[in-house]
């Protein structure tokens, strides 16, 4: 059987688990924690190479701070979507105005700004807020 590396949003170890279409139950060999949760997880400098590198589900990455309004209005958008995809993409966040070097090191010009990465490399970027129906869209076309 086919098996996929899901990084843990809570310890954030690599885990390989069996590749199905869904899942009943899917806990971290590290420390427990459901890898069905769809809880969008924050990303810092240190983790994100580890979460985005290590996973073979695409990885939608949402650069936003908690001054913008944009910002605000997409959080509750994002989570609703991610709801939708457990074990299908995995949902972070990085806060910018906390890791400004991934900022730059990204060259987030405006935010919101979401990146699509798979297998470590990114795929898509948008700038700006989207709705639940735009979002999932463009989530599913990277699944």
């Amino acid at each position: 059987m086919d098996k996929i590396k899901v990084v843990c949003a809570s310890c954030h170890s690599v885990n390989f688990i069996p590749k199905k279409e869904s899942y009943a139950k899917a806990n971290c060999g590290q420390c427990k924690h459901s890898l069905l949760d769809t809880k969008p997880f924050e990303l810092t400098e240190l983790s994100f190479d580890n979460a985005v590198v290590n996973s073979d589900l695409p990885v939608v990455v949402d650069f936003w701070a908690p001054w913008c309004g944009p910002c605000k209005m997409m959080g509750p958008v994002f989570e609703k979507v991610s709801a939708q995809f457990p074990l299908k993409a995995r949902f972070a966040k990085v806060n910018t105005e906390q890791e400004q070097n991934l900022g730059a090191t990204y060259n987030i010009r405006s935010i919101p700004t979401l990146i699509i990465y798979q297998n470590g490399v990114e795929v898509h970027r948008v700038s700006g807020a989207m709705d639940e129906t735009n979002l999932s869209q463009l989530v599913k076309r990277f699944i």
